[in-house]
């Protein structure tokens, strides 16, 4: 995965963090892998410094460990993480989507049909940077008709873990994500709690199984002892 240059901001560290994340959730980087501070800075064109704040930060998310004397090592990642993680993502949407269900207005219906417009619009020209915000912008306005702002903010943190441009590069997800869309809104439309509520939480099993199918054909899981230490 070729990232792109990050530009320098009070934040970087935590874009740096996004990367990283990213790499290690879609396979780029296997457990057992060291992350080289020096050559990741160079990779991202930033300085050293936001890169170790990052490893730092993800270390105590646990998806790195640090060595003594040799630096930050990728830690393991199950089947059974992954199953958590869509699972939490997958709980904590599914009950904002039927709270929102609940007050949803015509207007906002047709909104909500106009980003989908947009993400249609985004697979169609293959654009996975336009098809990852399309999607983002999508849920987040389903959160805030929702409301209920700290559970939101739950679900953006678990979010973090999901590596959104492996989906976005993908035009079979692209499809069938435009399509669960429209069958969301119908669901919404027609004030169909039980419908909502089904069809969000299918969306994050259907992330949860095309990630694992994923990471078993780049053999994350293959051998335990393929990765060099």
């Amino acid at each position: 995965m070729v990232a792109s240059k990050l530009r320098r901001r009070p934040q970087l560290s935590e874009e740096v963090a996004g990367h990283i994340r990213g790499q290690i959730m879609s396979g780029a980087l296997r457990p057992g892998q060291f992350v080289r501070i020096d050559e990741t800075a160079m990779e991202l064109g930033v300085s050293a410094t936001p890169v170790r704040e990052a490893l730092v930060s993800l270390r105590g998310e646990g998806l790195v460990e640090q060595v003594p004397h040799r630096g930050y090592r990728v830690g393991d990642l199950s089947r059974e993480d992954i199953d958590d993680i869509f699972w939490l993502q997958g709980t904590i949407a599914t009950k904002l989507a039927r709270r929102a269900a609940r007050v949803i207005t015509a207007v906002q219906i047709e909104q909500l049909t106009h980003l989908n417009a947009g993400l249609r619009e985004a697979v169609e020209q293959a654009n996975p940077e336009a098809i990852e915000s399309c999607e983002f912008e999508f849920h987040r306005f389903i959160n805030r008709v929702a409301g209920g702002s700290k559970l939101a903010w739950f679900l953006f943190g678990a979010i973090r873990y999901t590596p959104a441009r492996l989906y976005a590069s993908d035009p079979a997800w692209g499809t069938e994500s435009v399509l669960s869309h429209e069958i969301l809104i119908d669901a919404l439309r027609r004030g169909d709690l039980d419908a909502v509520g089904e069809q969000m939480c299918r969306q994050f099993v259907d992330g949860a199984e095309r990630l694992t199918a994923h990471l078993e054909r780049v053999g994350l899981w293959a051998s335990p002892n393929t990765v060099a230490r």
